[in-house]
């Protein structure tokens, strides 16, 4: 079915979909940091595949309101997808990447029928089943995932035959960020079309999109299966530049990482999910330097200040002592 969008709100999903005057910027300096900073290749691809990770969860949690305590099933899938794939059928890192989405967000497709019916917290519980459930079966299959030693013995070749991977990470990082800006803009153009305006009617108030005819669950389960694909997409970018898969890509531990992620960064707003990642690993390599046993404390004091007083009095302290 259709949705029926008029000349005043298709000009203002133009408007939104546009780039602003300072996100060329951003991208060019993102690019650049690799080789302004060759020390820091590595940690830039890891920030921009958990920002790619952190932006699908922003799909089905910020624009279409369903909560997930197991996104990392996607991640975890699509990284064992990436990485079997360059091991048993072909090193090639951009085919493996693309397979591994379609896998994941087949795996997506087959789990959205779970998320439709219930509440918040039947989803909540639905999602974190169904990551254990993985986490389960990839550590009893170890002939093929390798259990709890991990998959290893996976090599990748160098991107699009040309690009091989170096020891400093300036090819994976560059690779990372060219995933996470073509994946991005695809994912912008979509939030900011009538589609997407359909699934914020959902999350606003589902009985009312129910009630002008939105096809509710058609738009749920598209917007699910397309979150999985870009998970599992991030989830192959770590498995292709790491050349290793292990338990850890399942586990509890980064779903709830993903999710503060959102929390700092902000969701229903893609940037959120970037801003959020980026936020989250400084803390994180900032807080264990200084403080190794304590870091998580520190984290959780940060977000409870983050709730408690809201993201933009945090970082506005002169607005403090206002009504």
């Amino acid at each position: 079915m259709t949705v029926l969008v008029s000349d005043p709100a298709r000009a203002e999903l133009l408007r939104l979909s546009r780039w602003r005057v300072w996100e060329p910027l951003l991208w060019l300096i993102a690019f650049a940091a690799p080789w302004l900073l060759p020390g820091q290749a590595l940690r830039i691809s890891e920030i921009a595949i958990v920002a790619l990770f952190a932006v699908s969860l922003d799909l089905i949690l910020g624009y279409a309101g369903i909560v997930s305590l197991g996104h990392a099933a996607f991640f975890g899938f699509g990284a064992y997808a990436g990485a079997l794939f360059a091991k048993l059928v072909m090193p090639e890192p951009v085919i493996g990447l693309v397979v591994a989405m379609a896998l994941s967000g087949l795996l997506g497709f087959l789990l959205s029928f779970t998320i439709l019916r219930g509440t918040d917290l039947t989803r909540l519980m639905v999602t974190l089943g169904a990551s254990l459930l993985l986490l389960e079966l990839a550590n009893k299959l170890d002939w093929l995932t390798g259990g709890a030693d991990g998959l290893q013995g996976v090599v990748i070749g160098p991107v699009l035959g040309h690009f091989a991977f170096d020891l400093r990470g300036r090819t994976a990082a560059w690779y990372s960020l060219a995933v996470l800006l073509l994946l991005f803009l695809l994912l912008r153009r979509l939030v900011h079309s009538p589609f997407g305006a359909s699934l914020q009617a959902i999350r606003d108030n589902r009985l009312r999109a129910m009630a002008i005819g939105i096809p509710v669950r058609a738009r749920l389960v598209l917007i699910y299966t397309v979150a999985a694909a870009v998970a599992g997409a991030a989830g192959a970018l770590l498995a292709q530049t790491t050349g290793f898969a292990s338990l850890d890509v399942l586990a509890f531990d980064r779903s709830a990482d993903v999710l503060l992620m959102l929390v700092i960064g902000g969701v229903g707003w893609l940037y959120g999910g970037i801003v959020g990642a980026l936020v989250f690993k400084i803390l994180q390599d900032s807080l264990s330097t200084i403080t190794p046993e304590y870091w998580m404390f520190w984290i959780g004091l940060i977000l409870v200040l983050l709730v408690r007083v809201g993201r933009d009095r945090l970082l506005r302290p002169w607005t403090w002592w206002g009504k």
